[in-house]
């Protein structure tokens, strides 16, 4: 036989109460899925770049010392590519088309790709003696601060919401109280205990935010897939590195849970708290 609950809310709050938290969960899992999605686009983008580096050398004179101290250390170098001059002026084609006589100032190039990082740092301590060592990584390290700072943000804003989520959670269950004072004085002359009372309140907002929990989720999936679609087709930069790994997707769809119990926490702890002080 189904146990009939003590309180109820009226339509209103009810409507009220789904349509914030479905709100504030939206944000919470658009601004997690963000987060982790900048994180994984990150770590691939450093993963990507920190064996590479580029030699430049403005003496051609000591380009044979560049050529045979890549020779002799076959086991630390993957590959090496030598730009040519007419790959040289194809880049520089928008500053000495105007220009031909910068042609002949031209650096001579190596991108090298090493086979471990360590490699890299050994190697650059002995080329940078004979020319300008440049890892890619430490060029490219304006755009990895920038995503670390796009991941605190994100990770700020899920606090502020998941807090605000706890506000409106602890101030609908006070209202709640207030709306039903007689009903409580009346379980109390019963001697009904703090927890059954509170519990018939955790029913009443577990219920109302498993539903409000489902649709932000829902709604927030499409968002997230559509911002990877589109940082997918950039194909070139730290954008396009963007992702969420299997653990990503299983922190995003453990999250509403989470809110959920959150909620029905804070329900219990506010209640109880009105309990005492009345």
């Amino acid at each position: 036989m189904k146990r009939p609950t003590v309180f109820s809310l009226i339509h209103e709050q009810s409507v009220f109460m789904t349509v914030i938290v479905s709100l504030l969960t939206f944000l919470s899992v658009l601004a997690l899925g963000i987060s982790l999605s900048i994180g994984t686009g990150v770590m691939r983008w450093n993963s990507q770049w920190e064996r590479y580096a580029t030699i430049q050398l403005m003496d051609a004179k000591k380009a044979d010392t560049i050529t045979q101290t890549l020779a002799k250390n076959p086991d630390k170098i993957k590959s090496v590519t030598q730009i040519t001059n007419a790959q040289m002026q194809e880049l520089m084609a928008p500053w000495i088309s105007g220009n031909s006589v910068l042609k002949n100032y031209l650096p001579q190039m190596w991108e090298v790709e090493f086979s471990t990082t360590s490699d890299l740092d050994s190697m650059g301590a002995e080329i940078s003696k004979h020319a300008r060592f440049l890892p890619h990584a430490r060029a490219l390290k304006t755009s990895t601060s920038a995503g670390w700072k796009m991941i605190v943000m994100s990770t700020l804003v899920l606090i502020l919401t998941l807090g605000t989520i706890g506000l409106c959670i602890s101030y609908i269950a006070r209202n709640t109280a207030m709306l039903h004072r007689r009903e409580l004085e009346i379980l109390n002359q019963v001697g009904a205990s703090d927890n059954f009372i509170a519990r018939q309140m955790q029913i009443i907002v577990g219920k109302i935010c498993l539903t409000a929990c489902s649709i932000g989720y829902l709604c927030a999936l499409p968002i997230i897939l559509l911002i990877l679609s589109t940082a997918h087709s950039a194909r070139i930069g730290l954008m396009a590195m963007l992702g969420l790994s299997s653990t990503g997707w299983i922190l995003l769809t453990t999250l509403p849970i989470l809110i959920i119990i959150f909620s029905i926490w804070i329900t219990k702890r506010t209640t109880i708290n009105i309990l005492k002080n009345s």
